[in-house]
């Protein structure tokens, strides 16, 4: 059966009209459940006192001086945890009923060594992944082995040392590692 020729065209702007254009999504494995460590900087809001209201940098120690309550340990502490923490000290023989609120305004930093143009420190922004953090130190070195990333993380008092794609979620204190080729 021969089609006429005028008909050709208007199918493909037809069938063409059809056509998606999808972005490709995909899943970024990223930490969720956020501890307090050394080099943070968080923001305590004392609702109903501006003068407790401040930022505090979580000392080498893991506490924060906060007035009224002295030294308060949040190192491995969630934030949450934190405020709860707080609210208690305030609650106990200094304001009936505290609100407290405590938020981070600047992570601790990560760190990236091996294979990446400039290896140093460089400033956490929440949802990093592997990729962002090599893009962040200059790309990977001419002899990168892009598919060999190891990541340093502290948990706890443990460091823990694994393998990570390049989609993999950092999180402040990790330090990246960029293994060479052997080629």
């Amino acid at each position: 059966m021969r089609w006429p020729l005028y008909l050709i065209p208007l199918l493909f702007a037809v069938l063409s009209g059809c056509a998606m254009n999808k972005v490709a999504a995909y899943k970024v494995d990223i930490p969720t459940e956020y501890t307090l460590d050394t080099g943070d900087v968080v923001r305590v809001t004392v609702y109903g006192d501006t003068t407790l209201t401040n930022t505090y940098t979580v000392t080498d120690k893991g506490t924060i001086s906060f007035p009224l309550a002295g030294q308060v340990m949040v190192r491995g502490q969630t934030i949450t945890t934190a405020e709860r923490m707080i609210t208690e000290l305030l609650a106990n023989g200094y304001m009936i009923s505290p609100k407290v609120s405590v938020e981070v305004t600047t992570y601790r930093p990560f760190f990236i060594d091996g294979a990446v143009a400039t290896g140093g420190q460089y400033p956490f922004v929440y949802g990093m992944t592997v990729r962002s953090a090599v893009a962040t130190a200059g790309g990977f070195a001419d002899f990168a082995d892009r598919g060999h990333v190891v990541v340093y993380r502290r948990i706890g008092k443990a460091m823990t040392k694994r393998p990570m794609g390049l989609d993999g979620g950092i999180m402040p204190g990790d330090t990246i590692v960029v293994l060479e080729r052997w080629l």
